[in-house]
């Protein structure tokens, strides 16, 4: 039976602050590895294991053009983390809300 579910998550995949910055830069355009290599103070090697962890998260795909392989950033998987950020965006909010009741309203 064949692996269905992706060896790295989201979570993981964006833990890395190189893989974040990899994912910004092929928010502009899908770009080759000697390209993005070009972003880094780091290998090709290092950057070609980088996008391989996004593309198991599903946050890049590859394109074979010729003999030229790019990567374009696919951004649904996005959306789960953008759910889970949001629970704690209210979270927070809600808690700030009733810090700032709490100042204003102490001399009362």
């Amino acid at each position: 039976m064949a692996d269905t579910y992706p060896r790295h998550d989201v979570f993981q995949a964006i833990a890395d602050p190189t893989r974040r910055e990899m994912l910004k830069i092929l928010s502009e355009n899908e770009m080759s590895i000697t390209s993005i290599s070009g972003y880094f103070p780091i290998s090709r090697t290092a950057v070609t294991k980088h996008l391989h962890v996004l593309e198991d998260a599903g946050l890049v795909s590859e394109k074979r053009i010729g003999r030229e392989t790019r990567y374009l950033l696919q951004p649904e998987p996005l959306q789960e983390l953008k759910r889970w950020l949001s629970y704690y965006e209210r979270f927070w909010d809600n808690k700030l809300t009733a810090l700032k009741s709490f100042v204003e309203n102490k001399d009362t």
